[in-house]
């Protein structure tokens, strides 16, 4: 079921209300009589992803263009929800291109990442998704896409280490093939 942003999803509120009431707690308690619609609103936007569609986020911003040389969008932060524990995981991602003579709305990269990050996911395959996506709408020499994340998952459970950051990369194409290329970008997204 498709809803607006923002609008009301009886169902999912009713879960979050089931939800209050198995962890012991008391839905009609005054701090909690909104909790469900609010929780289910905020799912909607972390899951909103699901109903995005990546032509409509392009929106024929692809142009032909003369240039060959690294494009790199660095530090786009990104939010996401780890789909093993459902809970935050959030950082940066870096994505350059080597363009064969096609280039990209540079507001479109961002948009991209949200698509994607706002599903349930693991990391790795969120660096992945960037990555082909970019590789089908634009048919670059290249791709590289590097992700440093930091998970609530094993900082606030499990292990609860405070300090480590998940680095997962997707090299494609030129970037992929060809060293100096892939180490130039490292460089210029200051990555070792």
């Amino acid at each position: 079921m498709e809803l607006k942003q923002g609008a009301s999803n009886p169902e999912l509120e009713e879960l979050f209300t089931n939800l209050l009431e198995n962890l012991g707690e008391d839905p009609k308690r005054q701090g909690l009589v909104r909790t469900p619609s609010r929780a289910a609103k905020a799912m909607q936007f972390l899951t909103s992803g699901y109903h995005q569609d990546i032509d409509k986020i392009l929106n024929k911003a692809i142009f032909d263009e003369d240039y060959d040389e690294m494009v790199i969008v660095k530090d786009i932060e990104f939010y996401s929800l780890c789909e093993h524990h459902i809970l935050p995981f959030w950082g940066r991602c870096h994505v350059g291109y080597l363009p064969h003579n096609r280039i990209i709305g540079l507001s479109k990269i961002p948009r991209i990442v949200d698509m994607f990050s706002r599903r349930l996911q693991v990391q790795e395959r969120l660096t992945r998704e960037i990555a082909e996506a970019l590789e089908t709408a634009l048919d670059p020499r290249g791709v590289a896409v590097v992700i440093e994340g930091q998970h609530l998952c094993m900082m606030a459970r499990g292990v609860q280490k405070q300090a480590p950051r998940m680095t997962t990369n997707v090299m494609l194409g030129t970037f992929r093939e060809d060293s100096s290329t892939r180490a130039e970008f490292l460089r210029c997204i200051q990555i070792s």
